[in-house]
């Protein structure tokens, strides 16, 4: 007797019911707080899903509830650029400054609307999640990257699709509907709730490790974590409130993003209000701020967003943020404590960066035992005396931060005066503090504090990303006079790490004595692993190593254009200020920190040492457009959709300058709204006037022949 016709399309069908099933019981219960099932009921659900999976692997998809969970852990996060910058907001703290930025969007805005969204402002951990076309119709999660610097996050993909409010495909039918195409992006705020945190630090508290800080850090810690099952276990939660396409804002306006997004099956914040004046905005903040320990998660403000797409693009943008958006910040969580001491501590540059230490004091949920001073101006303009009762506050801050002394009755005043060091507490030769600076300095190049602080930062994560060389190992290295610089590291022998120590303390069983011994700190199979991060490092590339040197005001951002541009650390030696100002974002200062660095013998033997030891030192340059080659530009008004920054970055793209000031060697000058006396003198000196579209015309076809 032959099999019945629908036996083999049985499998299929129920694994399509099973997924559409599941995928409807998550979005009501990660998205909606509203679940039909017990967790038991779901588990069942998802247990027979996995067994037909298993039975018949021809039908797993990447977007199936099963795979959130890859049993590979990833080795590394790689680099990615976003579509467009993640910005910053400016930040406002009181009603007179949210009127004065209403009235300046106003101003601007001439006769366009202006409505706001206020949305609650979450302590979380900012994402862009990208959407690629599925062959069926769908939209499929193709990856995670977090904000990192704004111009480039990481790619922790593996650990998004852990996170249950994170749809790993949209259908077609949602995008027909929302009348979106396949390849979206979507940005968002990914959090901790606050019974997770909870939970986490007690699991951490019984493995005897240290409570984490904060949900926030929490969160960011989490999702940086290359074992995506300890990712899922966390049960992060993902708040939608952006949608891009072609690296472009939807543009319907916020209001409608937030009601799309949340039909497509994202987790949209339902604190959300459409208000007008800033009356009506005071009266959302206030309510947001009473609801704040209800709501089972942090945020420490609102953002307000201007709602017309139309209005947002005619505000446009500063360097750093939105001039349609605003964050205002609820007031910093705060307590009273005794300042004990003052520790100076000496980082990789030299700088002397004063600590209070206090008597613990308990902050927005976390015990606070040291604040930031920040400088010796600061302990000046405070008057602070050690004894001194102080109030300590934690914002967004990771670090406290002390900021005022209480001179109350109740809170006598110390009696010693902190007195600044004038020598370095680490190497004992003179601090030095330059013409227009705020902070004191080691100059001493041996001092071996910076030379610890300048190890640590050469291996972070980030920089040259070596796993394993902790303080404890730095230590060790320094004591034992193993690395007298970062080169060094690229000569260390297997014996020299096996040699390393640590002190372990225990009591002795019989007697109830402590015991102080010493043990090995890496052992055989920790130095074969320290061995071969060293050794990988050697591939990071120029970008990292200019980083990883320490010099003053270069980040990220900076070396990676420094990296473009020059492609050799050579040619950056050899750059002097005019040429390294051509590279963007680099300005006076940068560059004479760079030429100054450079100018010094120890540094550029350091460089020779990194060379013979085969550390790669190079990178791949940005190949530049001749098109506006010879052309000088001067920007002035406010064009009506690039921001000043990407009007200039397009002219340098294309090889031409821009200069600060209209003079006979201009050669045009680019007039927005509002443009001011640049724009007289143009007229004035006969030299060509271009808008943005002009401009946009110009970019595409070049100058016209004469």
């Amino acid at each position: 007797m032959g099999k019945p016709k629908d036996t083999p399309l049985k499998p299929a069908r129920r694994t399509e019911e099973l997924r559409a099933e599941l995928r409807r019981h998550e979005h009501l219960y990660y998205a909606l707080d509203a679940p039909e099932v017990s967790d038991q009921e779901y588990d069942g659900l998802m247990n027979e899903l996995k067994r037909i999976e298993a039975a018949h692997p021809e039908l797993l998809t990447p977007d199936s509830p099963t795979q959130r969970v890859g049993g590979k852990p990833a080795e590394g996060f790689r680099k990615v650029r976003h579509s467009r910058p993640m910005l910053s907001l400016d930040n406002a703290y009181s009603a007179e400054e949210l009127a004065d930025w209403d009235r300046r969007v106003h101003e601007l805005a001439g006769n366009l609307v202006v409505e706001y969204m206020a949305e609650l402002k979450l302590d979380g951990l900012s994402i862009a999640l990208r959407y690629e076309a599925g062959e069926d119709g769908s939209a499929r999660l193709a990856s995670g990257v977090t904000r990192g610097d704004g111009q480039t996050g990481e790619d922790v993909t593996t650990n998004v699709r852990t996170i249950r409010s994170v749809p790993l495909s949209i259908s077609p039918d949602k995008l027909k509907k929302a009348g979106l195409p396949q390849a979206i992006e979507i940005r968002g705020e990914v959090v901790m709730p606050e019974a997770a945190f909870l939970r986490m630090n007690e699991e951490r508290e019984q493995e005897g490790l240290p409570a984490a800080v904060n949900p926030r850090n929490a969160a960011a810690g989490t999702l940086r974590t290359l074992e995506p099952s300890i990712v899922a276990n966390r049960r992060l939660v993902f708040f939608a409130y952006f949608l891009l396409i072609e690296g472009e804002y939807w543009p319907n306006g916020q209001r409608a993003t937030l009601d799309v997004l949340g039909s497509l099956g994202f987790r949209v914040n339902a604190h959300r209000k459409l208000v007008g004046t800033v009356e009506e905005m005071t009266e959302f903040i206030d309510d947001a701020e009473s609801k704040r320990s209800t709501l089972g998660y942090e945020i420490d403000g609102v953002v307000l967003k201007v709602d017309s797409h139309a209005t947002q693009q005619r505000l446009g943008y500063t360097g750093r943020a939105p001039r349609w958006a605003i964050a205002y910040k609820f007031t910093a969580k705060s307590g009273v404590t005794q300042v004990n001491d003052i520790l100076i501590t000496v980082g990789r540059t030299g700088k002397l960066t004063p600590t209070a230490m206090l008597t613990p004091v308990f902050v927005g949920g976390v015990t606070v035992s040291r604040a930031t001073l920040h400088n010796a101006d600061f302990i000046d303009r405070l008057g602070l005396l050690l004894g001194d009762w102080v109030k300590v506050e934690r914002g967004g801050d990771v670090i406290p931060k002390v900021a005022e002394v209480i001179t109350d009755d109740a809170h006598p005043r110390g009696n010693r005066k902190f007195h600044f060091p004038t020598d370095c507490p680490e190497c004992g030769n003179p601090v030095v503090r330059e013409e227009g600076e705020v902070d004191w300095r080691c100059v001493n190049a041996d001092c071996p504090a910076k030379l610890r602080e300048t190890l640590l930062h050469f291996g972070s994560r980030g920089v040259m990303n070596i796993e394993g060389l902790g303080d404890a190992v730095v230590q060790q290295l320094l004591e034992k006079k193993l690395v007298a610089s970062v080169a060094d590291l690229y000569r260390l022998k297997d014996e020299d790490l096996l040699a390393l120590t640590a002190q372990v303390t225990q009591i002795n069983k019989k007697t109830g004595v402590e015991e102080t011994r010493e043990r090995q700190l890496l052992g055989p199979k920790g130095t074969a692993n320290l061995q071969k991060e060293i050794a990988a490092s050697k591939e990071a590339g120029l970008a990292r190593v200019l980083m990883g040197l320490g010099i003053r005001f270069v980040g990220e951002r900076t070396a990676e254009l420094l990296a473009e541009e020059f492609g050799d650390i050579r040619e950056v030696m050899k750059a002097d200020g005019e040429q390294l100002e051509r590279v963007e974002e680099v300005g006076p200062r940068i560059s004479e920190a760079i030429v100054d660095f450079f100018t010094r013998p120890s540094n550029r033997a350091l460089v020779d040492s990194l060379e013979t030891l085969k550390v790669k030192m190079t990178a791949e340059k940005k190949v530049r457009s001749t098109q506006l080659a010879g052309l000088t530009f001067v920007l002035t008004g406010t064009l009506p959709t690039l921001t000043r920054d990407e009007a200039k970055k397009r002219i340098e793209d294309a090889g031409g300058k821009t200069a600060g000031s209209v003079s006979k060697k201009t050669s045009y000058v680019v007039a927005g709204e509002e443009a001011g006396s640049k724009l007289d003198k143009a007229i004035e000196l006969k030299i060509p006037v271009l808008d943005e579209a002009g401009l946009l015309t110009l970019l595409k076809d070049g100058p016209a022949a004469e």
